[in-house]
């Protein structure tokens, strides 16, 4: 088995914010989708969400200065860890993700890659 990642993007950044029902809501379907994999024993790390607020970058020269880029149409929400057979398996596990029932929301699917494997 190969492990995977599963970054959430969302088009035109953070939505305007949600009631605290809607939040549950939200965080149930979360809660669900992650919990299905994981009873297929296919959920590697529950990864994490990411922040925007306060978030830097560094550039070369050690430049560093605020972000995520203002201009940049898509926000990397955060990431989960999958185990598939292939990328194919893991992007039907994407399928259900809870992001993809917002405008704009996307997962991109990546391989992760060992030192003994460099493709």
């Amino acid at each position: 088995m190969k492990e995977f990642a599963l970054v959430f993007r969302v088009e035109n950044g953070p939505q305007a914010p949600v009631s605290p029902a809607e939040m549950q809501q939200r965080m149930t379907s979360w809660m669900n989708w992650m919990g299905g994999i994981a009873a297929k024993d296919r959920l590697v790390s529950n990864g994490n969400r990411l922040g925007v607020k306060g978030s830097k970058w560094v550039g070369h020269g050690g430049v560093v200065s605020d972000g995520p880029y203002t201009e940049v149409k898509e926000f990397i929400n955060g990431y989960v860890i999958v185990r598939a057979e292939t990328g194919d398996e893991a992007a039907e596990m994407a399928k259900g993700c809870p992001i993809l029932f917002a405008e704009g929301g996307k997962v991109e699917v990546r391989p992760l890659v060992a030192p003994d494997n460099n493709e």
